[in-house]
């Protein structure tokens, strides 16, 4: 059996993560869907402004 590469491993830990936590949301009773997992998540600079944004 051939070595896994360094990229299948990471692919694979975050296809586990997205998993792991999509089962936790469900767990403490949000409503969460499969595609919750593959959105894109803002970067934290935009998260940072928008916050700055709501507090002035």
């Amino acid at each position: 059996m051939p070595a896994a590469s360094l990229e299948s491993k990471k692919a694979y830990c975050a296809k586990t993560r997205r998993s792991n936590y999509a089962a936790s949301l469900r767990l403490e009773g949000f409503e969460s869907s499969p595609a919750d997992s593959e959105r894109r998540l803002p970067s934290r600079e935009e998260l940072l402004t928008s916050y700055r944004k709501k507090q002035a």
